[in-house]
């Protein structure tokens, strides 16, 4: 079945509530999605972020959401302040000020609450194999807010005695983040049901790792290394590689105890999305890090260390993360192993049009395979409109003897006639989704993150108009619809 589907964070939903977009907001987006011809919505990744950072791909757990994006006005006891206004028509996302007024205001709640809801303990038995850990973690972490590795030795290395303890002293805060996370289970699956019934589905993304100073990395020390910081090597796109400081699979430690980390991310997140991306699988074949704690350039290493291994590695850690709902984010400098892989085992890999060349000739979309997910750009590029404005004209004169693009040929400037041809050129490839960014679906040209920037600026976008003004905008629906439509999906 050939679907077509449309990329956009949930915090950049525009409803008319604290400053970014709430799991609430899936279903009404979903509406204006199906409306327009797409069958899948892709969000970034919505775990809880360590430290308080913006970037979903640090996160303090593999399991935990984001209480930033729970709807509080369907939490009893919980009314919108006057005072969040402000943050609603905020052009971009304030994540201090959102995440204050919306734990002020949970806090509050949970404490006239009084205790831990009878079915939130019931839920969270159910769910011990993360949330006891996550939750200790997380009380412990406000007593002692430092890496975990600075903490007192014996809540460093997970003294029995030590934990029982603070699990006594801290019962009332261990309580407040079960309660957090059973509200949002409950509320993520009214949500998917809710965008189900509408005949969409939700595609999630699976963060390579998890950040160092995690829930995760704590309570299974021993299949992690914090004393690395994995990455990728030098390319053509960065002479130094990439150091993205996450910790380092020990994937020997990992495999003896049979993946069941790895295996407990899986069923979480079938629980949660339709099918999910699967963030720099080629790491999942073969992990690049570099030695010691602190940042640093240079030679590094894999592992494992011999492609045979790789592959043996990569094909179970695939098949564990849940085959037919799988998709891999196979871009940057990936082996034709890798590659091999993933075709072997019907894992559908990106076509990214930019970057789909053999040397400066453009490979035609047309004869892109079935098995692969078609798009314009991803949440790490720059906009379609200002990636064909900015292109070199040799590049722009190669990209229109593509035969789909001939009628673009001379010219120079994005318009509503070259999105519309690119669109259609990616719809009418035979790949079974053609996932495109909700900016480009628009032809608009605000960008989600910069790879290898920090600003203010990267995972603050939020759409222009609201979900209703984007719902009252028939024609653009009616385009997108038609697009679909004439194209088979």
């Amino acid at each position: 079945m050939r679907r077509a589907g449309v990329l956009i964070p949930l915090f950049s939903l525009r409803g008319d509530r604290w400053g970014l977009g709430e799991i609430r907001d899936l279903a009404p987006f979903a509406r204006w999605a199906r409306s327009a011809g797409f069958t899948v919505v892709q969000i970034l990744p919505v775990l809880e972020v360590s430290g308080g950072q913006s970037s979903p791909y640090g996160a303090q757990t593999a399991f935990a959401l984001d209480p930033v994006y729970l709807a509080l006005d369907r939490i009893d006891g919980i009314e919108r302040p006057a005072d969040v206004a402000e943050l609603q028509r905020a052009p971009r996302v304030d994540w201090g000020a959102v995440r204050w007024r919306k734990n002020r205001a949970l806090e509050a709640a949970f404490a006239r609450l009084g205790k831990l809801p009878d079915d939130a303990r019931a839920w969270a038995a159910g769910e011990a194999s993360w949330i006891d850990d996550y939750a200790l973690f997380t009380a412990i972490h406000e007593r002692y807010p430092t890496w975990w590795q600075d903490w007192p030795e014996p809540l460093k290395r997970r003294d029995a005695a030590a934990l029982a303890e603070a699990r006594a002293q801290l019962a009332g805060r261990v309580d407040y983040f079960v309660w957090l996370q059973w509200l949002l289970d409950r509320q993520w699956h009214e949500a998917r049901a809710e965008v189900n019934a509408l005949g969409v589905a939700i595609m999630g993304d699976l963060p390579f790792s998890v950040a160092p100073d995690a829930a995760d990395v704590w309570a299974h020390q021993d299949e992690f290394r914090v004393d690395a910081r994995a990455g990728v090597p030098p390319d053509a796109f960065s002479k130094d590689g990439q150091d993205w400081g996450l910790p380092v699979y020990r994937w020997d430690v990992m495999a003896a105890g049979g993946f069941a980390w790895m295996k407990e991310r899986a069923r979480h997140a079938c629980e949660l999305y339709d099918l999910y991306r699967v963030d720099h699988v080629v790491g999942l074949y073969r992990s690049f890090y570099r030695e010691g704690i602190e940042p640093t350039t240079g030679p590094g290493k894999f592992t494992p260390q011999k492609q045979a291994d790789q592959l043996v590695l990569g094909e179970l850690n695939m098949k564990t993360l849940g085959g037919a709902n799988v998709v891999a984010e196979d871009l940057g400098v990936v082996p034709d192993f890798v590659r091999a892989s993933l075709d072997r085992l019907g894992i559908p890999g990106y076509r990214v049009l930019r970057w789909e060349k053999d040397g400066t000739a453009f490979r035609d979309p047309a004869k892109w395979p079935k098995v692969s997910v078609a798009t314009t750009g991803t949440h790490d590029t720059d906009s379609l409109a200002d990636w064909f404005d900015e292109m070199p004209a040799a590049e722009r004169k190669a990209l229109t003897a593509i035969p789909g693009l001939a009628k673009l040929h001379g010219m120079t400037k994005f318009d509503d006639e070259v999105r519309d041809t690119i669109l259609e050129l990616l719809y009418a490839s035979p790949s079974e989704l053609a996932l495109i960014p909700f900016q480009d679906a628009l032809g608009a040209r605000e960008r989600v993150n910069v790879p290898g920037t920090v600003t203010g600026d990267n995972w603050t976008y939020r759409m222009p108009m609201t979900i209703d003004d984007l719902a009252a905008d028939a024609a653009t629906a009616a385009r997108l619809r038609a697009l679909a439509e004439r194209n088979g999906r």
